[in-house]
């Protein structure tokens, strides 16, 4: 298997996702000399922290550079056009990361050639350094590339290693899509308040300082989910009395079944 190369870390694209992971590559001690990024046009934020960083900028892929890793930040429909020319840049030592939503290590291999490729799904969160993110390797990804990505990949947040490609679907659906999950939560409690007779501004303050609170609880306790429920949960109170609607058989779980099973199925259409 390949080892890591002495190039440089090639950031494809410079929007919300990458722009998040090249604020945390910044942070986290990875030197602006080392960093190349490709982008026709980055935000003004994303162009002033890599002038003011010494990172290399470029609007297309350059001539004589071999990466170290390639990371593609790149929105799923750009792809066919935008790999292509990236291929230049790929040698024997190269690893490729994707955080593509859907596009397979086969299309990316079909663009790019046989490389060690992983596929990764962060979530948004990531921009805050809080997010969760999914990943795969091929079997080209030698143990010091992986350790090499899972470096880069962790100054967003914790990194899982999933066993089959086909995972990184259910990895999409659920953590992926989730952050849309509790989002949508927050509108439903907002708007269950309002009904109940809550003026829409307060209802909407005490849903979203409930679930930022709660999430926050969560990560900090070294209890599970479950244990932390039942601790707000007292016998024949009101919030039992809420927890029998949600848990019912026709609760929130068949119904997160189906959302979850629907996001995965969009997610393979999605690879084709």
């Amino acid at each position: 298997m390949a080892a890591v190369a002495s190039g440089p870390i090639v950031l494809i694209g410079a929007g919300n996702m990458g722009g998040a992971m090249l604020s945390g590559w910044l942070k986290s001690g990875v030197k602006g000399a080392d960093l190349l990024v490709i982008d026709p046009g980055p935000p003004p934020a994303m162009a002033k922290l890599i002038a003011d960083n010494g990172v290399t900028h470029a609007t297309s892929a350059p001539e004589g550079v071999e990466a170290a890793v390639i990371f593609i930040a790149v929105k799923p429909q750009v792809m066919e056009t935008v790999l292509p020319p990236l291929k230049s840049l790929v040698g024997p030592g190269t690893v490729i990361v994707s955080v593509a939503a859907g596009k397979t290590l086969a299309f990316i291999e079909n663009h790019l050639g046989a490389a060690a490729t992983v596929r990764a799904m962060p979530n948004t969160p990531a921009m805050i350094g809080r997010g969760v993110t999914g990943a795969f390797a091929n079997a080209r990804v030698s143990a010091a590339q992986r350790s090499q990505v899972h470096d880069l990949l962790k100054v967003s947040g914790p990194v899982e290693w999933v066993e089959t490609e086909g995972d990184i679907d259910a990895v999409t659906a659920v953590s992926g899509s989730g952050p849309a999950y509790v989002f949508y939560l927050v509108e439903c409690m907002a708007e269950a308040g309002r009904k109940a007779g809550l003026k829409a501004d307060l209802a909407m303050r005490l849903a979203r300082e409930t679930v930022a609170g709660a999430g926050e609880l969560l990560h900090q306790s070294p209890d599970d989910a479950s244990r932390l429920r039942q601790n707000v949960t007292s016998p024949g109170g009101t919030t039992a009395a809420a927890l029998a609607v949600l848990m019912a058989d026709d609760g929130m779980q068949p119904l997160f079944d189906k959302a979850i099973a629907a996001a995965r199925q969009r997610a393979e259409e999605l690879a084709g």
